[in-house]
């Protein structure tokens, strides 16, 4: 569901700042933007590019340090590689004078090729927000849209961890290794992140 239910003044306010801060990451901003000319169906930029923001923010550091690449998810029932392709082609023509690393992914073919990447399968994602849900922590579970003058959030597990900084693992298509290597790669560049450990969540 989405976060935003127009009735509980803390989520609207969560929300409020959430989109006060990641639109200070001019980035993002313009990529955002772009996006929502674009007409994409079902996205969201999620994961990395949105809690990063956000940890750089609390960290006093430039909004976009360290931030590797810029998520882009989607859902599309057509499958098919060229289709995908076409779409990874078209946004990076769209954003060309952005500079930056985009991954794009439809999230209905991810079970496709998880396997041989990752090591372990998965099963296959019935909408973008299935696919959010399930990204190793809390934090990463985030996926944020415009929508002409709207700002969407999608955040199964609430705003409450991101704020305060704190790394919760998402037991589903994560393992233990996947999440240590994460969070210690975190950890190096955001010390004031907290940990909760995968055996105590």
């Amino acid at each position: 569901m989405n976060l935003y239910d127009g009735k509980n003044k803390d989520l609207i306010f969560q929300i409020k700042l959430l989109e006060k801060i990641l639109l200070k990451n001019e980035t993002l901003k313009k990529l955002l933007d772009k996006l929502d000319e674009y007409n994409l169906e079902n996205y969201y930029v999620a994961a990395g590019a949105i809690n990063q923001t956000v940890f750089n923010y609390y960290h006093g550091y430039p909004l976009d340090s360290f931030i590797e690449d810029y998520d882009i998810v989607y859902y599309d029932n057509d499958t098919s590689y060229e289709k995908e392709d076409k779409i990874i082609k078209d946004i990076y023509n769209l954003c060309d004078d952005l500079n930056i690393k985009m991954d794009i992914k439809n999230q209905a073919r991810v079970h496709l090729w998880y396997e041989n990447k990752f090591g372990h399968a998965i099963e296959a994602n019935s909408s973008v927000e299935d696919a959010i849900g399930k990204w190793g922590s809390t934090v990463t579970c985030i996926g944020v849209r415009k929508q002409k003058n709207d700002f969407i959030v999608f955040a199964p597990y609430g705003l409450n961890d991101l704020y305060s900084l704190t790394i919760r693992p998402v037991k589903k298509n994560f393992t233990k290794k996947e999440y240590d290597k994460k969070v210690s790669k975190w950890k190096n560049k955001w010390p004031n992140i907290n940990v909760i450990p995968w055996d105590n969540n």
